[in-house]
């Protein structure tokens, strides 16, 4: 086993833009139930977005499902993730390389200022480093940019010892879905620099079908949220050689906080589920051609560990 995925403090005020703002209107991340549709608002524990899927080739990072009785080359339990930003600002992230002799892109923050609304829409502008970068992904389902490492998952014992980590690397935001709720920072159809923003991110792409761009932005509008279905390449943790028990599936969202929010407190949520082997084994079988039943005990939002007992 692996130690969990440290999380460092930052730094309430990160940079010049910030400090020179009295009131940054800043965005704030909240990893929504584990297996939920975007924009779901009721119970979490009903939510069944996500199943267990046996492949014949691991090294297909989709790959189709097979039904029982076809020899398995892996086992996966594939879920659906989602992040809404409910803050008071956007998040709106630009990503920047001097010319196309560099394969990655740097990244930058911009926070709105919450004296005049404005909020930079320009790498230049931009003026929050951050250590996050993009690459592109030229793998026929994506071929656009992806911003690195904004979001992990992990399969974990009740103790928090991490069992499996996600192979998922990259993500391109944009406005997919509408958060329910009263927020009073949503921005409308309008001309303010929040509304001309919103209307940039609905349904971005993040320079789809551009590989030679230098420039491309990444971003989720107040009262939006960016999903990832469980059909998508790698939105899955492999189960092949775990072993039957109880465990913790723990989303992440800015685990390193290398963003900067207004409140980290509900960057993570989890699920707890059961797993058992065929005949009550303990472990896989050496041929698999049946599925582990997995159960759902119960959701946990805004909590990093869900299997243990809630007081």
């Amino acid at each position: 086993m692996i130690a969990a995925l440290a999380i460092t403090a930052a730094s309430p005020v990160s940079s010049q833009q910030v400090l020179a703002d009295p009131a940054p209107l800043l965005p704030d991340l909240r990893q929504a139930p584990v297996g939920c549709p975007g924009g779901f608002a009721g119970n979490p524990d009903t939510c069944r977005d996500w199943d267990v899927c046996l492949v014949r080739d691991p090294a297909e990072p989709r790959g189709r499902c097979v039904h029982d009785g076809v020899r398995a080359g892996a086992v996966r339990l594939r879920f659906t993730t989602s992040v809404d930003n409910v803050g008071d600002g956007p998040l709106l992230l630009h990503a920047h390389r001097a010319s196309t002799a560099t394969e990655t892109m740097k990244v930058r923050q911009a926070v709105q200022s919450g004296v005049d609304g404005s909020i930079a829409r320009t790498f230049a502008g931009a003026d929050r480093a951050t250590r996050s970068s993009a690459y592109y992904e030229p793998a026929a389902t994506h071929e656009h940019w992806h911003l690195l490492h904004f979001e992990h998952f992990q399969l974990r014992t009740p103790d928090g010892g991490v069992v499996v980590t996600d192979r998922k690397n990259g993500f391109c935001l944009g406005d997919r879905y509408r958060v329910p709720g009263d927020l009073p920072h949503r921005p409308g159809d309008d001309e303010t620099p929040a509304g001309q923003l919103a209307r940039s991110l609905d349904g971005h792409m993040c320079a789809h079908h551009h590989p030679s761009a230098v420039d491309t932005m990444f971003g989720i509008s107040v009262g939006s949220g960016d999903d990832y279905r469980k059909e998508v390449d790698f939105q899955w943790l492999d189960l092949t050689r775990v072993p039957s028990g109880v465990y913790d599936v723990v989303n992440t969202v800015n685990a390193d906080r290398v963003l900067l929010e207004k409140d980290y407190g509900n960057n993570t949520s989890s699920i707890a589920i059961s797993l058992q082997w065929p005949g009550g084994a303990a472990t896989a079988p050496s041929r698999i051609d049946s599925a582990p039943r997995v159960r759902l005990i119960r959701s946990c939002p805004g909590r990093e560990r869900c299997a243990e007992p809630l007081n």
